[in-house]
């Protein structure tokens, strides 16, 4: 069963404690229009110029890394801040403005953030999953802001968030519209990515607690 609800526009002030109230409530957020047209549109330009870098995502971590087709479909390129670009820089600020106002409101302790393009093909999907392991330190929230202009729900490419623990419902589906943010707890919330018809891109990091 997928549910609808009514979510806040704007990356202001008035956002972050919005985000900083829907996490405290439920333990995710979505927020149209956190980045203007213009400003996704310029990560979404900078992700194609830098699109030779991409390399195919993998699934585990150090040893156990591997590239898994059945798993997931999406390229990535990992931000690094000694060759960020004015794009990059203008969204690690207001990810960094996000992560102080969440830590005022909620006391999360989050104390790092790290962050990559993502893009998928058509046809490509990240099957459901948790983006941290529960009891573990270091991913506490997760992060995904969208960069596709004129996105419609025929397109595809939706989040699933899944809202009960391994069940399969209730659902919310979050189409991946130019300039929205989904932020969810990491080792609370399965989720997957559905296919899409067209190439689908967006910026994903996560913020870690101090290990």
């Amino acid at each position: 069963m997928a549910l609808s609800q009514t979510w806040p526009t704007g990356a202001t002030p008035a956002s972050s404690d919005a985000i900083a109230d829907a996490l405290a409530e439920s333990g995710w957020a979505v927020t149209p229009g956190f980045l203007t047209g213009p400003e996704a549109a310029s990560l979404l330009a900078e992700g194609h110029a830098l699109r030779a870098g991409f390399h195919r995502a993998g699934i585990g971590r150090g040893g156990g890394h591997q590239v898994a087709a059945q798993v997931r479909g999406d390229e990535v390129l990992w931000l690094d801040e000694q060759t960020e670009s004015s794009a990059q820089r203008r969204y690690l600020d207001r990810m960094a403005e996000l992560q102080a106002a969440l830590n005022q409101a909620l006391f999360l302790g989050l104390f790092s953030y790290e962050t990559h393009f993502a893009v998928y093909p058509p046809g490509a999907f990240y099957k459901r999953h948790l983006d941290a392991f529960h009891g573990s330190k270091g991913r506490t929230l997760s992060c995904v802001l969208y960069l596709n202009p004129a996105w419609t729900d025929a397109d595809g490419g939706h989040l699933r968030l899944y809202l009960d623990g391994e069940h399969a419902e209730p659902y919310v589906d979050v189409r991946p519209e130019a300039g929205t943010l989904v932020t969810f707890l990491s080792e609370r919330f399965e989720h997957e990515v559905l296919p899409a018809t067209r190439e689908r891109a967006s910026v994903t990091g996560w913020y870690s607690v101090r290990t």
